[in-house]
């Protein structure tokens, strides 16, 4: 049955699409934060590790992919999100972004809470001074 369900052609879409516009960051840390622990789902500048080939996960990778970018994409600051600040940062202060299922394979992204503060802040500063464009 695995060697069956590899034959299964989603999850396989492993595109990167350009970079047509970023937000501007309120500072390096700010973007390196964001960096470590969003832009893989929530970018076009997704990490497609080894496991990503593999059903099921590959199916799991693909669709918080794709879901993540339809909702917030750091890649694509020229156009519409459908997340705003106030739901972005009560994720990260709630603990569901990034998703614990997440952290085990990067931990890089795992943050502790005087990282998460400085990523709520700078987040709130760069929506202040760069805001997506509406109608997401």
């Amino acid at each position: 049955m695995f060697v069956g369900i590899q034959a299964i052609p989603y999850g396989r879409d492993h595109s990167n699409p350009p970079v047509t516009q970023e937000p501007k960051w309120d500072s390096a840390r700010t973007r390196q934060l964001a960096a470590d622990s969003c832009f893989d789902c929530h970018s076009n500048l997704t990490n497609w590790r080894w496991y990503s080939n593999v059903a099921p996960m590959s199916w799991l990778v693909q669709s918080d992919v794709d879901g993540g970018r339809a909702a917030l994409n750091f890649s694509e600051w020229d156009k519409p999100q459908d997340a705003g600040i106030d739901d972005i940062t009560e994720a990260i202060r709630s603990g569901s972004m990034p998703p614990w299922f997440y952290l085990p394979l990067h931990p890089n992204a795992k943050l502790d809470q005087a990282e998460k503060d400085a990523l709520i802040a700078g987040l709130n500063a760069t929506f202040a001074q760069s805001p997506p464009i509406g109608g997401g």
